[in-house]
């Protein structure tokens, strides 16, 4: 490849991998805004997978015939594991966060779910025993320090229903950690593109069951046409293209370098949420956010992992 190929490529990595996490992130301010029409997480979490499944099928079958092509197929035992990331990594984490976007503004809760790293370096510790480094303690202090301090600070301007909120997005950042710590084996050998898909299909699955078994069908219909808009825009603006876009950033920047750019996530909701949702903004608020960010920078420098993240799936947060 020549240098100018070459520069044009890491151009368009750096473009794709900055968009993907604005993208990634910016699912929970099109959530907001569907709440105003009064439907509730799991009606958004519903739409928003019902629009999502058949972008994802089509993604299922074409990376099914590479897979088969180079002999690269999921086995009976991967078919059962796939079926338990998809549960965890995509139903169980998605509802849980839209249902504390229910109760948190949109900056606190893109900060907690920015925490996944850290969880996966703790699920390491204590399900694996492996040892955790000084730097690593230290990155795990300032990360939750800063969250504490933008929690508090929502609880003094929000109120106290920010608590609970945080702990439901919190349980959304444990189950997809957990996705990630076992979806390492599963990734080298069927490839990123072919996992997330087939998760995403048995995700939407659960979630339908789980709609259909608490709510009747006729309550997914008749609702205003803003909801079904901005439900079309959540499942190919913020759920499938994020995807592609990370996946095709990965393969120009590599992992690492891809992985960094997901900081970009947490700062645009900042102001993305006051802009679009008229969300304030405070000066410890802010302090916070950057004490997150650095935290998760000083664990995701080169060396700094003792539980490094399955390579293609380094940079993405739950939901």
């Amino acid at each position: 490849m020549s240098p100018a190929s070459s520069s044009t490529s890491r151009r368009t990595g750096v473009a794709l991998a900055a968009s993907g996490a604005v993208l990634f992130s910016a699912k929970a301010i099109l959530a907001k805004l569907q709440y105003r029409y009064g439907v509730d997480s799991l009606q958004v979490l519903a739409l928003r997978m019902a629009f999502s499944l058949p972008l994802f099928a089509a993604l299922g079958v074409r990376e099914h015939g590479r897979a088969r092509a180079r002999g690269a197929l999921p086995t009976r035992r991967d078919w059962g594991l796939i079926a338990v990331l998809g549960v965890l990594g995509y139903y169980l984490s998605s509802l849980l966060d839209f249902w504390g976007l229910e109760y948190v503004p949109v900056s606190l809760e893109r900060l907690i779910l920015f925490l996944n790293p850290t969880i996966v370096l703790l699920i390491g510790l204590f399900a694996f025993k492996r040892r955790v480094a000084a730097r690593e303690w230290t990155a795990l202090a300032v990360s939750y320090a800063g969250v504490v301090l933008v929690m508090v600070e929502n609880l003094r301007v929000e109120g106290e229903h920010v608590l609970f909120g945080s702990a439901l997005v919190l349980g959304a950042a444990v189950s997809y950690a957990l996705y990630l710590a076992m979806s390492g084996e599963l990734i080298k050998r069927l490839g990123s593109l072919q996992l997330v898909a087939w998760a995403m299909i048995v995700s939407t699955a659960a979630v339908l069951i789980h709609y259909l078994i608490a709510r009747p069908p006729s309550a997914l219909f008749g609702l205003p046409w803003q909801v079904y808009a901005l439900a079309a825009a959540n499942a190919v603006f913020c759920t499938f293209l994020p995807v592609t876009f990370t996946m095709a950033a990965v393969g120009r920047l590599g992992a690492g370098t891809a992985a960094q750019f997901s900081v970009i996530g947490p700062v645009s909701l900042v102001f993305l949420g006051a802009w679009v949702l008229g969300e304030k903004i405070t000066a410890i608020q802010l302090i916070g956010t950057a004490v997150v960010l650095g935290g998760v920078w000083l664990l995701s420098r080169p060396g700094a992992n003792s539980v490094p993240l399955p390579a293609a799936a380094a940079d993405k947060t739950p939901g």
